[in-house]
């Protein structure tokens, strides 16, 4: 039997990861990657890169990052201390879902994690104080390669839960789509 369950999300490639947890009286386990198994799902993701965040105000957002088609990259978001209301938005311009979103609210401790596939840009809003991540990123990061999207892009319509605030300079410098928006061609 396998570690987790894959269920596909509204958006071609997005998933929900539930995490099988093994439980006894000293407390619980569970995996939360293996390899063989997201490729034998079909989701072939090899970890590159691992990352930590803790954002301290509820409220407050980070995102939406992604990187060119130069140097995509996938990403597996778990939520370890808080909850969050995580964001992903297809640019993959052959994608039926092109400039849609989809968000799932991620708890610590819920078991379940989310497999956003390269072409994704990726945000969250943090729901509590100190919410922490763990980010499993498929490529390096490539600071000439990387860029983002607004959060308030009206375009997007992304209805955060909350107001959004502190956003840092860089967030809230990114650019409204237009039409010369081509989109994440992998």
């Amino acid at each position: 039997m396998s570690e987790f369950l894959l269920s596909s999300l509204p958006l071609a490639g997005l998933f929900s990861v539930q995490h099988k947890r093994f439980q006894d009286q000293r407390g619980h386990f569970a995996r939360l990657f293996c390899e063989g198994s997201l490729s034998a799902f079909g989701q072939p993701f090899h970890i590159r890169q691992i990352n930590h965040s803790c954002t301290h105000e509820r409220g407050s957002v980070r995102g939406l990052h992604y990187q060119t088609a130069a140097q995509p990259e996938a990403k597996l978001i778990t939520c370890l201390r808080g909850e969050v209301w995580d964001v992903a938005v297809d640019l993959r311009p052959e994608s039926s879902t092109f400039l849609h979103w989809h968000a799932e609210h991620l708890r610590a401790g819920d078991g379940r994690s989310l497999l956003i596939p390269a072409g994704f840009a990726h945000g969250f809003q943090a729901l509590s104080d100190d919410a922490e991540l763990l980010y499993l990123h498929s490529c390096d990061y490539a600071p000439e390669h990387e860029t983002g999207l607004s959060v308030n892009d009206p375009q997007l319509a992304i209805n955060w839960p909350l107001p959004v605030k502190n956003l840092s300079l860089r967030d809230a410098g990114h650019p409204w789509l237009d039409a010369r928006f081509a989109g994440v061609r992998l």
